[in-house]
C-alpha cells in the first residue's frame, strides 16, 4: 500500500500496490504492520457497508463526538462516490476546511480519515457500495452531523438535487461548541 499525504494533517489517500499476472492482480487493502509503520491508527473494531440504490444518494455529514471520535478507512467497492470530509479539529491548520476525492471500484483508492473529521459522500452511479472500517464502536448517543449544504463549507456536490434522509437534510449548520 502507498499512503499519499494530503494537505490535511493525518488524512491520507491509500493506494493499492497490485501484484499482477495473467489472472489479474492481488493486493492488500489492509495491513496492521503497514499502518503502524506509517504512524496511523491500526486498531479497527467495526466494519460496515453502505449499499446505495440510486445515483445522487447523499449520506452525511456524520461524525462521533468525544470521547467516541473515530478513525475511518473508507473504500468504494462497487460504483463511484464523491467522498467529502471536513476538518473539525480546532488545533488544525485546516480547521473547517473540506477535502473531496472520487473513490471508485475502478480506481480502488481508499481514504484514511483521522478522528475529528465529519464525513459524507454522494453516489455518482446507481448500485454503489461503500465499505468502512472504524477504530471505535458506533455510539448512537454521540452521533452528530452537519448539514450537507452548510454555506460555511461551500462544498461542491456533483449532483445538486440529492436523495437524502430528512435526518441528514435537517442537521444544523456547524457551530463550534
Amino acid at each position: 500500500m502507498r499512503f499519499v499525504e494530503t494537505q490535511f494533517a493525518g488524512l491520507y489517500v491509500v493506494e493499492l500496490e497490485p501484484h499482477c499476472d495473467m489472472r489479474g492482480f492481488f493486493a492488500r487493502t489492509w495491513c496492521q504492520n503497514e499502518f503502524d509503520s506509517a504512524g496511523l491508527e491500526s486498531r479497527l473494531v467495526q466494519c460496515s457497508m453502505s449499499h446505495n440504490i440510486r445515483r445522487g444518494t447523499l449520506r452525511g455529514m456524520h461524525y462521533q463526538a468525544p470521547p467516541f471520535e473515530e478513525v475511518k478507512l473508507v473504500r468504494c467497492t462497487s460504483g463511484a462516490v464523491h467522498d467529502v470530509v471536513i476538518d473539525l479539529r480546532r488545533d488544525s491548520e485546516t480547521y473547517l476546511r473540506s477535502f473531496a476525492i472520487e473513490l471508485t471500484s475502478a480506481n480502488r483508492r481508499s481514504l484514511y480519515i483521522p478522528a475529528g473529521f465529519a464525513h459524507g459522500f454522494q453516489t455518482l452511479v446507481d448500485e454503489t457500495e461503500v465499505f468502512y472500517q472504524m477504530s471505535e464502536f458506533f455510539a448512537p448517543e454521540h452521533a452528530r452531523g452537519i448539514r450537507w449544504n452548510d454555506p460555511r463549507f461551500d462544498i461542491e456536490w456533483p449532483i445538486s438535487d440529492p436523495i437524502i434522509l430528512d435526518r441528514d437534510a435537517s442537521y444544523p449548520d456547524y457551530a463550534a461548541a
